[in-house]
């Protein structure tokens, strides 16, 4: 029998790769896992966690403005951002020292630098060679940046939260989640923010309704929303900044030019090529329902596989995979109703079914919804609407997709998330008695 340095080598120490190491080695699985920049991975370190403490920054201007209708009187407010984000580095910092503190109580062996598979069975990093049984790739995804004259100008998400100040004018190109939540943070921070959507329309993929809704929202806090707009090239404008000029030819004068076109699989350079590990057309690890590539020994799991890129999904794929090679019996990933949400401002958040997806597979289709001002706006002077949307199965009653754009809207899918994976039906909903008087009560009592 060979004798490997591990049974388990993880390359990447992000939400995925964590998960696995710390579940497989304190069930005695001899573990590394390597990671080239900070534990956490892009949740902690560039995505989720500083994402969210940005949207709370930016949603107090509102806050302090809705203050004067419930009687408060609020002195002159000022913004720092410096201050914010060296607090935003504290916690960050704060997590990584979590996160190393974790891996080493289950027993996992942290190794600092990049990774490169030299065969099917090694590892080597910063010059060391190790051979394990297995290997996880788990390395996530990165910020995708054009081919277009003067890219070198462009800033990414990750770029974001390293800001010096805050541009007077920004750019943003883009219309999927990343745009939506970095246009609300800057508008809410007092940046003057124009969204480039390259289509139609914005979230593509979501249900139309919210994407119509969402769009409306955004336009009345002063976001100045160019749908069908390509951006062709970024000079440098002589009154400082940039000069952005558009595929009809017409130029915008902008202090800073954002990208959040998506994401791309982080698999280059990690000798995958040289393995013959099979990859799609976009640079993802293709895997099997284990998790496992075309090389047997080799596994992939988390945003580089690009599948579903959320960070509970890279958890749950991490914990089904060491079920599936530890554990007794192994249980299966279900990616079946998957909520998920969008920190924008209003917040988005869903789960199940859009009404299109829900009509080409159900012919007896019934939608319930409702567009209300929430009690706090009724005194506090702001135009912000909610937006709910239930929808069901006429035949079975079954409830297949609920979808909310409102003020805690992630709050209250989470929990809807729950009746939809139990199989509620509408009556089930209809016979809950609501908590008054809350936005979420609207989901008991919807009515055609």
């Amino acid at each position: 029998m060979t004798q490997y340095d591990y049974d388990l080598f993880i390359v990447g120490a992000g939400s995925g790769g964590v998960r696995v190491a710390n579940q497989a080695a304190t069930q005695g699985v001899r573990v590394a896992i390597a990671e080239e920049r900070n534990l956490g991975g892009t949740c902690v370190n560039l995505g989720c966690v500083p994402k969210k403490l940005l949207v709370y920054a930016s949603q107090f201007s509102d806050e302090f403005e809705a203050a004067k209708g419930f009687g408060w009187t609020v002195g002159e407010s000022t913004f720092n951002w410096p201050r914010l984000i060296a607090n935003k580095n504290a916690e960050v910092e704060h997590l990584h020292a979590v996160y190393r503190t974790r891996l080493q109580k289950s027993g996992a062996n942290v190794i600092s630098g990049k990774a490169t598979l030299l065969n099917e069975h090694t590892v080597m990093v910063a010059g060391s060679q190790y051979s394990a049984e297995r290997i996880l790739i788990a390395t996530g995804g990165w910020p995708f940046v054009p081919d277009i004259p003067g890219n070198q100008h462009i800033v990414t998400s990750n770029d974001m939260f390293f800001l010096e100040e805050l541009p007077k004018r920004i750019i943003i190109v883009g219309g999927g989640y990343i745009a939506m939540e970095f246009a609300s943070i800057l508008n809410g921070l007092g940046v003057e923010v124009t969204l480039c959507v390259r289509r139609h329309k914005v979230l593509e993929g979501f249900d139309e309704d919210i994407r119509d809704f969402l769009a409306e929202e955004m336009l009345k806090k002063g976001i100045n929303i160019r749908f069908n707009t390509e951006i062709v090239g970024i000079e440098t404008s002589p009154r400082d900044g940039f000069s952005v000029r558009l595929f009809d030819s017409s130029k915008i004068e902008t202090d800073l030019v954002m990208y959040a076109t998506g994401r791309t699989p982080n698999s280059s350079g990690l000798g995958l090529e040289l393995l013959n590990v099979a990859l799609n057309s976009e640079g993802a690890i293709k895997v099997n329902s284990d998790y496992q590539t075309n090389i047997p020994s080799i596994y992939a799991l988390g945003d580089v596989t690009d599948r579903v890129n959320l960070t509970p999904v890279a958890i749950a794929e991490g914990v089904a995979l060491v079920n599936n090679l530890y554990s007794k019996p192994p249980r299966a990933m279900d990616y079946d109703n998957i909520p998920t949400a969008i920190f924008c401002d209003p917040n988005i958040s869903c789960v199940g079914l859009t009404e299109a997806r829900a009509r080409e597979l159900y012919n007896d289709i019934d939608i319930y919804q409702t567009r209300f001002t929430p009690l706090k706006n009724t005194l506090s002077g702001l135009d912000e609407k909610t937006l709910m949307k239930m929808i069901v199965v006429r035949s079975t009653d079954r409830v297949v997709g609920i979808h909310m754009v409102g003020a805690n809207a992630a709050e209250i899918i989470q929990g809807m998330a729950v009746a939809i994976r139990a199989g509620a039906t509408k009556a089930i909903f209809d016979s809950t008695i609501g908590i008054h008087p809350t936005s979420a009560e609207e989901f008991v009592t919807l009515h055609k």
